[in-house]
């Protein structure tokens, strides 16, 4: 029975790679942009009043790396920090024009990558239990995260 967990574990990373260099590759070539850079893009726009610790707690980095990759963004001209006004230690990060219409294009890029990818490869109801199995499995981490018992 561990073989076959590591089995499971070996090829979720080995897809998750693979797909991740897909969409690196693309992304780099139509837009200019890395995957990282992409994400980064993405959770500014959906999440309210984000922060720099924001992105290192969501995507599970030092706060000093999140700020230096909002640093290339703002570089960039993609994104720009406004004051907090209710920290003045800390800024808000927001999307520029720029920012907006280059996550536009860059979205349908990905979205066109990942149904390739996995409309070919899993049905809609395989995708559905797949997405659930993987939220269980990322909850489970979260609490394992947050010192909670698992299981």
């Amino acid at each position: 029975m561990p073989e076959d967990l590591q089995h499971l574990f070996s090829d979720l990373a080995r897809v998750e790679i693979r797909l991740y260099n897909v969409l690196h590759q693309r992304l780099r070539i139509d837009h200019g942009l890395a995957a990282s850079q992409f994400a980064l893009l993405r959770f500014i726009d959906q999440t309210d009043n984000c922060r720099v610790g924001d992105i290192a707690r969501e995507l599970v980095i030092t706060v000093g790396a999140a700020s230096k990759s909002v640093d290339r963004l703002e570089s960039s001209r993609w994104v720009v920090r406004r004051p907090n006004p209710h920290n003045r230690r800390s800024s808000l990060l927001e999307l520029t024009a720029a920012g907006h219409k280059l996550l536009l294009a860059a979205t349908a890029t990905v979205d066109g990558e990942l149904h390739r990818f996995l409309d070919a490869s899993l049905s809609k109801l395989e995708r559905a239990r797949f997405a659930g199995a993987l939220a269980s499995v990322l909850a489970t981490l979260d609490a394992a995260d947050a010192g909670q018992p698992t299981g």
